[in-house]
């Protein structure tokens, strides 16, 4: 599987020589196994994003996604329709295939490696949330014990953190290593020619720009800059006959006629950093609660959250891309600047705010669409599902029958929110789908005549 030595060879090989080689007869498939353990660690990311300083909407897909690559290589051993990443993400080395005598535990594995790699992604996390991390990895390795040799244990545990070991290592020149612990650049100037300045805050000044570099950063699907950049949104202009100004008096409508169901919607998909686990988080819980309704497998559980965490992440990137490329005017800007110096957004018991980074395109929309994508080729078009992400902060729970109906929810929030013009979101859906189209295109599964 060591193709070419690389970055990762040293790593790879040197977990190879303890775990040795032999007959794939022996090797124990992850389809055997539910998808608890991958779920459980999940799960403890939305704690870990919502409570970690620096841990914006961007940075937190960042996590998400290395976090299901580590789980995904880790147990690519024992999913013999599957194969490596190897080749298709610039940089990435295959891990050793590990096989009988020598067998390996596949939540043993997975266990250890997201446990080895949660700890690399939050070195600032909190010291009650590190004990979370330790608790989670002790429960989980104490329920393997009771079904599993102590040296097929101590196999495994080797296994899967040299896997998170390489993974982690490969992450550090993407771009966004340091993500976390700057978030906002007080020494960007806003370049001329965009029709984006920087918004207030409730109190004070403006906030410096969130990641104006983010776009610039490796993403994991090779070419989805070039493939999926949009085309450019309406031409600036304060005439009331041109696009952006009818744009502009949908938005200032949307918000004097929005319903109170609507303002349920709005608040329910903001998915503020600092207060939740961020948008992505957000497709990642949604994901948790399709595999336990479908008591899926680990093997699907790894495919599933490699594949949704890499859209995400992507999404960000190729979304960052757009918006410090188009530098594009928010609607509270415009509408204040030009048609109303007086509107202001809605008025909701959580209150939104207009983030500090441009308009064009909609983040929410892109990232929503890509992940309904990926999520729909992963279980089918018609999957009804209930969203109770944020019950514990007083909202119902909403039901769906699709992902595309929660996406065009969520992208719709946008609007009724006075965050975003219809041009934003509409491109930023289609932006979203090319993202999660360019990465439901790597080459998870093994082809036939392999």
């Amino acid at each position: 599987m060591l193709r070419r030595r690389g970055p990762l060879f040293s790593v790879f090989t040197a977990v190879a020589l303890v775990l040795g080689t032999a007959s794939s007869a022996g090797v124990v498939s992850a389809e055997r196994f539910d998808h608890g353990v991958a779920s459980a660690w999940f799960d403890l990311y939305t704690t870990l994003v919502s409570e970690t300083p620096g841990f914006s909407a961007p940075v937190a897909a960042r996590a998400y996604a290395y976090a299901g690559v580590t789980l995904y290589e880790s147990l690519v051993f024992s999913m013999p329709e599957h194969r490596s990443l190897e080749g298709s993400l610039a940089g990435l080395e295959a891990p050793p295939i590990a096989n009988a005598p020598d067998t390996l535990d596949p939540p043993s594995v997975a266990n250890a490696a997201l446990a080895h790699v949660t700890r690399a992604l939050f070195p600032t996390v909190r010291e009650k949330n590190a004990l979370l991390i330790d608790a989670l990895e002790a429960r989980l390795h104490d329920a393997q014990t009771q079904r599993v040799d102590a040296a097929t244990i101590e196999r495994s545990l080797a296994y899967g953190r040299a896997v998170a070991d390489a993974v982690v290592a490969w992450s550090l020149d993407d771009g966004g290593a340091d993500g976390h612990l700057s978030n906002f650049d007080p020494d960007y100037v806003v370049p001329d020619g965009g029709s984006w300045e920087p918004t207030p805050r409730q109190v004070g000044a403006p906030l410096p720009p969130l990641q104006p570099g983010w776009g610039g950063n490796r993403p994991f699907t090779p070419g989805v800059l070039a493939a999926c950049a949009p085309p450019p949104p309406p031409p600036y202009s304060t005439d009331p006959a041109s696009r952006l100004y009818r744009e502009a008096l949908e938005v200032i409508e949307a918000v004097r006629e929005i319903t109170p169901d609507q303002r349920e919607i709005a608040q329910f998909w903001a998915d503020n950093s600092g207060a939740t686990a961020t948008p992505g988080g957000h497709w990642m819980a949604i994901l948790t609660n399709v595999l336990d309704a479908k008591e899926a497998t680990l093997t699907v559980a790894a495919e599933s959250y490699a594949r949704l965490g890499m859209a995400l992440n992507d999404a960000f990137i190729s979304c960052w891309s757009t918006k410090f490329r188009e530098l594009y005017v928010r609607p509270i800007t415009y509408i204040q600047r030009v048609i109303d110096p007086t509107w202001n957004l809605p008025r909701l018991t959580d209150p939104l705010l207009t983030p500090p980074f441009p308009e064009y395109t909609s983040g929410h929309s892109v990232v929503s669409a890509a992940a309904a994508a990926v999520l729909t080729a992963q279980f089918g078009d018609d999957v009804p599902f209930v969203d109770d992400f944020h019950v514990g902060r007083g909202f119902d729970p909403r039901s769906y029958d699709s992902f595309w109906q929660a996406a065009d929810e969520a992208a719709f929030s946008r609007l009724v929110g006075g965050i975003h013009f219809r041009s934003g979101i509409e491109f930023g859906v289609l932006e979203g789908r090319c993202v999660a189209e360019r990465v439901l295109a790597l080459p998870l599964r093994v082809a036939a005549g392999d």
